[in-house]
This record gives C-alpha cells, structure tokens and sequence, in this order.
C-alpha cells in the first residue's frame, strides 16, 4: 500500500505542483483503480478456466469482465483488476472490413480500429464498473491521463524513483493497461524497458509477454521472435508463445501462425481453446478450407469449444452464405447451454439483411430489443442503430437515437453518425457530431472518422477536407481507421499522391500500422495507371509492416504491369517464398505478363 501511494502522490504532484497537497492525497481514489495484486495471476486468464465467459463482447473491447451468469458486482474492496491481461490472447488484426458498423459484426481480435471507437470512448464508458463517485472516478482518470500526455515516460518515472518512492506490482499493471488501452504500445514498450533496465520488479513470464507484445506492435514481428531468443529460458512458457501467435495473427501472416502453432505442440505445452481459436481466426480470413482440421485437433484432444469458438464459427458461415450450418451452430450453442449475446444476434441479423432473409433479420432484432430492455442498453443500442439503418428504416434509428440522448455515450453517438450516414442523412449526422463537440471536449478519434466516413460515403469530399483542416496534423494522434478515411477521401477527391502522403507519414512514426485495406486502395490506384514504381513502393512498405502471405497485394502488382504493357520478373519465386502458389484467374494474368516478356525478346532479336 505504501508504494502504491507514494507512486499516487507523484502523479498528483505532476498534476497539482504543490508537494504539500500531494502528501495528503486521499486514499478512497485507490479504490477507483488500485490492483489487487495478490488475485492476478488467478484471474489473468479465467477464460480459459471456463467456457462462456470470455464472451465476443469482452473481446472486441479489449473487457475482461464475467458474463452474465457471473455479473454480480463485488464491493469495491474485492473488485479485480483483470484488464491488464488484454495482450496475452488479444490480436489486433487490420480487419478486410474494418469500416463495419460498431457492434454490427464479429470482428473477434480484429480490432485495431475498433479499439479507436470503442475502447478510446468517455471515461465513464472506458471505466463504468467502477462504482465510486463521479468526482472521485473523474480524479482517479486524471491521475492516470497525466501519465498518457507525459512526453518522456521513461524520464517521468526516473524522477519518480530518484525520489525515493517505488512502483508495486499492481501499479505496473495498472500503468502498462492504461497505456495499452490507449493504444500507446510505444510508450508501453518504453515503460517496460525502463522497468527491466532499472531494475523496477523482477520480470515474470507475464511481463516478458507485455512486452513481446508491444514489441510486435511496434517494430513488428521479426523483432518479437528476436526478442524470445533473449528472454530466459525459464520464463519461455506457453503464454510468451501464445502471445507471439497472437501477433502472428494479427498481421495475417498464417505460415509464421502455423509455426508457431506447431512448435508450441512440439514444446510440450497443453494447447488452449484460446491457441485454437487463434488459428481458426486466421484460417477464416485466409484458408478457410483448413478450419476443420483445428476443430478435429480439438475433438482429438478433448478441447471444449468456448463461447467464442462458436462465434467465430458462426461468422466463418455467415461469409460462406450458409444459413443452414450458421443456424446449426446456434442450436448447438444452446444446446451447450449458451445464450447469445447482442453482439452475436447482430452478427447474424446482418447475415439475414445481405441474404434478404427479412422475416428472420427482424426476429433477431426483437431479440436485441427484449436485451435492451433488461437492461443491456449500451450494447443493444449500438447495435440497432446500424441494424435498422442497413434495413432502411430512418423512424427506428431516429427512435433509438432519442433513446441514446438521454445519457448519450460516445460509442452510441458514433454510431448513430454511421447510421444516419448510411440512410444519406447528412444533416441528422453533423446534428449527432455537433453534440458530440458540445458533450466532450475531446472526442474519441472515432468521431472524426465517422463524420469524416459519412462525407466520403456521401460524395461531400469538400466537406470532408474542411474537416481535416479544423483536425489539424492528426498525424501525430490519430489512428488507422481515422488514417484510412483521410486516404479514402483523397483517393475520392482523385488526389491520389495526397493519399500516399499521408499513409507514407504515418507508416514513419511507426505508432501504429495503418489498415492493410489502405495500402490496397492506393496501391490500386497506382496500378490502375500502370505506376510500377509506387506501386512497387507500397508493396514492399506492406511487406515491411507484415502484411505478407497475401494474394491480393501480389494481384495488384501484376495489374499494374499489364496496365504498363510492361513484363514482371522473379514474381512467381517472391510468391513460392510466401507458399503461395497462383490460382486459375491469376494464371491468367501471369500469362498476359509472360506475352510482354515474349514480346520484348522478339524486339531485341529482330
């Protein structure tokens, strides 16, 4: 308690600089965010010790809390500090579809933009379970949000120590959430350094993981399996692996993936329901063919599917169009005794709506309804709005918006934007972001981009540009999703290079990755004027970033060649190097570019 306070006091002096205020910072704050050390371990992955608690939702939000039949909340005195946990099964993938609506559709540990709407919302979303006083929780948020806006973390902290005061094990855990639910894996990574560096705390398996995976987040993966190599050898235990296969994940990369996968097996290590759903995650993007082969790995082996291996499951069939096995998989999870959540009805209302099921749409939506009204509102909310919208009923989002109005969230409030968005209600929208900028000072990055999104959707890209002007040099703040929406809208407005700018000043800050579709979309365009040398360019910044493994990227390369009547050499041995092996249509193309090769040589002979 005494290291915890004193690291409390510190914080309270770079905010008030008033040492003597600070030594009498009131002890009732602790209660709003403290860690209760000694039940980390225990919870860190209670997921796994239970099948139906780590629920899609906790997923996409980065939450770790109990499902329902466990949602009782504790006094604040037993209450556990479980989130910092986040990075040990959590991929942070740059989703093919990361412009889908908020709490519209699986998107599993494909969040890197999600976290930028939902998990970045108001305090009081971010931090609802805790049950203190407003004034208390708004001071206990402030104490946390000066570590976010200090420049030089590892300075702060050095001055911290050198007078004297020392961090717990709770704090570190505490700081290192924080910093990650912010998405600062930079700072994070610095936080951790200095902690290892200064001799702070003795490294568990558990920090080793923490920072492998800011490693992989920040300098990507070669860098993390590097740093494996360093960790000692007693601490290389199935949650480092499981966070490497995480981050092998999350940049799609399924030979790496499969990999790893295999030499976990090969180490002995139990395989968890959370390393299988990991591969069924990449397989679904990627090879869908081989998601039989996990879940026959886990019939084998006796590997209970959790809540969230049923999702996934459902997703993966609702991409293939197959209603019939989709609604199979749901009778089976009731059979399990699994109830769906809100998230997982609207994963399949949304199904329904594209199949033009719209009998069997509007029974989910009654369901999402009746949730609603026993009192899972945030959630239900959310996901309505984008729901009716795709069915094209304005009076019902108009209805759950006047709902949301109440107590709005800003979570809600960007998805009423979508929403009206998507109805080409332009002026319902601003109306939503004008509220917004009255109700909080400072905005989630996720109002920007869904203003910003309704603009380019809208064919308003003037509009849109007088947005980024009042935005100012987001560069510095912003995240992938905002990134790839300021790409769109200049891909949009036909200035391409304005485009490429941007996503080539963002790609240098190496913060954070912007999306794989925003590479694609410039490097499209590129192509389609036959630009083989930026076209080139992009492909090998995405290579560099981990997108590999892909056909898509390799498809544009070898358009942009054919649009440049120009011949493509060593492709198909940069491919073989990927295991990737071309199929019928792009054997076609392969063969356009081989006629150019044919024609150029015929040209040197005559």
């Amino acid at each position: 308690m005494v290291a915890a306070d004193s690291f409390l006091v510190f914080i309270m002096w770079s905010l008030r600089r008033a040492s003597a205020y600070s030594r009498r910072i009131n002890r009732s704050w602790l209660g709003c965010f403290r860690a209760r050390t000694a039940e980390l371990d225990r919870v860190c992955h209670f997921a796994n010790d239970r099948a139906g608690t780590c629920t899609l939702e906790n997923v996409i939000f980065g939450r770790y809390n109990l499902s329902n039949e466990l949602n009782h909340k504790p006094a604040i005195g037993s209450k556990q500090y479980v989130g910092s946990c986040g990075y040990c099964s959590k991929a942070d993938m740059g989703n093919d579809n990361e412009n889908d609506e908020i709490g519209g559709g699986i998107k599993e540990f494909e969040t890197s933009g999600m976290d930028e709407i939902i998990e970045e919302s108001n305090a009081d979303e971010v931090d609802g379970d805790v049950d203190e006083e407003s004034g208390k929780k708004k001071a206990a948020l402030e104490l946390l949000n000066t570590i976010t806006e200090t420049p030089n973390i590892v300075d702060f902290f050095s001055k911290f120590t050198e007078e004297g005061n020392e961090l717990s094990r709770g704090d570190i855990y505490l700081i290192t959430d924080h910093l990650r639910k912010k998405q600062l894996y930079w700072k994070a990574l610095q936080f951790s350094e200095w902690l290892e560096r200064s001799k702070q705390t003795d490294f568990t398996e558990r920090d080793y993981a923490c920072h492998l995976d800011c490693i992989a987040k920040t300098l990507g993966l070669w860098k993390a399996e590097k740093f494996i190599d360093k960790i000692p050898e007693s601490f290389r235990g199935k949650l480092v692996y499981q966070t490497l296969l995480a981050s092998c994940v999350s940049v799609l990369n399924i030979k790496k993936a499969e990999s790893v996968f295999q030499k976990m097996r090969d180490l002995g290590f139990p395989i968890t329901v959370d390393a299988c759903e990991q591969m069924i995650i990449i397989y679904k993007r990627l090879e869908k063919k081989k998601i039989p082969n996990i879940l026959l790995m886990m019939k084998d082996q006796n590997i209970k599917p959790s809540f969230l291996t049923y999702k996934l499951l459902i997703d993966a069939k609702c991409q293939f169009n197959d209603t019939t096995g989709m609604e199979k998989l749901v009778a089976a999870m009731k059979n399990e005794g699994m109830e769906l959540d809100v998230f997982a009805l609207a994963v399949i209302a949304r199904h329904y709506i594209s199949m033009g099921l719209k009998d069997k749409a509007d029974l989910m939506l009654n369901e999402i309804e009746k949730r609603k009204q026993k009192g899972g509102g945030l959630g239900a909310r959310r996901a309505l709005l984008p729901l009716y919208a795709s069915l094209g009923k304005a009076d019902e989002v108009g209805r759950i918006w006047k709902e949301c109005k109440a107590d709005p969230k800003q979570s809600e409030c960007i998805a009423a934007i979508q929403a009206w968005g998507k109805l080409g209600k332009v002026e319902e929208a601003e109306a939503v972001s004008e509220m917004m900028l009255q109700t909080w000072k400072n905005p989630t990055f996720g109002y920007h981009t869904s203003i910003l999104n309704v603009y380019i959707d809208n064919n308003l890209t003037s509009k849109g540009k007088d947005l980024v002007e009042q935005m100012g040099d987001i560069g510095s703040w912003a995240g992938p999703l905002t990134w790839d929406a300021l790409v769109r809208l200049y891909i949009k407005a036909g200035d391409v290079e304005k485009a490429h700018s941007i996503l080539l000043k963002v790609a240098r800050m190496k913060r954070k990755r912007p999306l794989y579709t925003t590479y694609i979309a410039v490097m499209e365009h590129y192509a389609k004027r036959g630009d083989i040398h930026n076209t080139e360019k992009l492909f090998q910044s995405m290579r560099e970033l981990g997108y590999t493994a892909r056909f898509k990227p390799f498809e544009i390369l070898v358009d942009a060649y054919i649009n440049a009547k120009t011949p493509i050499y060593g492709l198909r041995a940069r491919m073989k190097a990927d295991n990737l092996y071309p199929k019928k249509e792009f054997a076609g193309k392969m063969a356009v570019v081989d006629c150019f090769r044919k024609a150029e040589l015929s040209n040197l002979i005559d």
